[in-house]
């Protein structure tokens, strides 16, 4: 049975150490709590279950209370140069907006950057959209982080489903594979 503690903020009625229900999660995600090379990090990540009818930002931090500011949303974008596309995963408060057309084009070195297509991004990640979250993803894929969510005390991030969230400690994203965090990735 899985141990129940009380979640950092909102009002959810009970919260798990991730790693004790993995079958609730995504399988990419389960996977890469089981394997992380930071097991302090991997044990620090929680799971509050929630309704995945009010998975989406606005609804879901009215319907649990949630601050915007202690929430995060992860977003494909796909970054292309010449024939060559490839795909990043991008971490930012929920109150902003990635800087696809600067930053992210920028810092990839690409000659266009934009959204991943939804099918792209739920097939390439094994993920269902809305629920897309930086714990899981393709180690191939650059994953970019604005320094304002490792910052942050606790982080509310997707679980791999709509179902679900995770709240994880700003610090150990910041310990995920392939993660660089910068500044002003979000706008």
């Amino acid at each position: 049975m899985a141990t129940s503690l009380s979640a950092p903020f909102g009002t959810f009625d009970v919260a798990h150490p991730a790693l004790d229900v993995r079958d609730d999660l995504a399988g990419p995600v389960a996977a890469a709590l089981t394997h992380w090379d930071s097991q302090e990090a991997a044990q620090a990540v929680l799971y509050v279950d929630t309704d995945p009818a009010k998975a989406d930002t606005a609804v879901f931090v009215e319907a649990y209370d949630v601050p915007l500011d202690v929430s995060a949303n992860c977003v494909v974008v796909a970054a292309k140069r010449g024939g060559d596309t490839t795909l990043a995963a991008c971490l930012v408060p929920a109150g902003a907006r990635v800087d696809v057309n600067n930053a992210v084009r920028k810092h990839l070195g690409a000659r266009k950057a934009s959204f991943a297509p939804m099918d792209v991004a739920v097939s390439e990640s094994g993920m269902e959209y809305g629920g897309i979250t930086p714990i899981g993803l393709p180690s191939s894929w650059p994953l970019l982080i604005d320094a304002a969510v490792v910052d942050t005390p606790f982080v509310l991030i997707g679980s791999g489903r709509r179902q679900g969230k995770l709240i994880a400690p700003g610090w150990a994203l910041a310990q995920l594979p392939g993660v660089e965090v910068l500044e002003g990735l979000a706008i």
